[in-house]
């Protein structure tokens, strides 16, 4: 009988002190110093150091001036010593602790610089199909001539105005 209390007292101990998984990842960019967010919460700029609960898909985006912004998606697979059975016994009764440290590296794209000459050259066009535009008719000048339905008003004319169905 005290042997088998003894040997409880051992395995309670062992549960309590036992072993733990301790699950990092890391975030490398090229340039550093990029904006990253995990989940849509920010982590930090790069190299970013970042842990997880559960094995499964994160969603990395990542943000810097200059540069494309990048949306990543990352499965983490849960290693061997994860698996069901063995992951109650390495999370509890293992006497060490274990690390699933894992890194991603990502290279960011840089935005092409603008041709000036050419966003000139376009804008100028835009700029040119906005004047050449009528404006829209209205129901003053829906049935008035052509010649005068994109007129403005003679200076000091009154506004003519529509009757309204309750003054009629």
């Amino acid at each position: 009988m005290r042997r088998r209390a003894y040997l409880l007292g051992v395995l309670l101990a062992a549960g309590f002190a036992g072993g733990c998984v301790e699950r990092k990842y890391t975030v490398y960019t090229d340039p550093p110093n990029v904006h990253v967010q995990v989940n849509n919460v920010p982590l930090g700029p790069s190299p970013a150091d970042g842990s997880w609960v559960y094995y499964g898909k994160y969603h990395f985006t990542l943000m810097a001036p200059g540069y494309e912004t990048l949306h990543v998606e990352e499965n983490i697979a849960a290693p061997w010593y994860e698996l069901w059975p063995l992951d109650f016994f390495f999370e509890t009764l293992w006497p060490f602790e274990i690390q699933d440290v894992r890194t991603f590296h990502y290279q960011m794209v840089q935005l092409p610089i603008p041709n000036t000459e050419d966003l000139l050259r376009r804008s100028g066009v835009v700029r040119d199909q906005g004047r050449a535009l009528r404006p829209a008719p209205t129901p003053e000048t829906a049935g008035a001539a052509p010649e005068t339905a994109g007129a403005a008003p003679t200076e000091g004319a009154p506004p003519t105005e529509m009757p309204r169905e309750r003054d009629k």
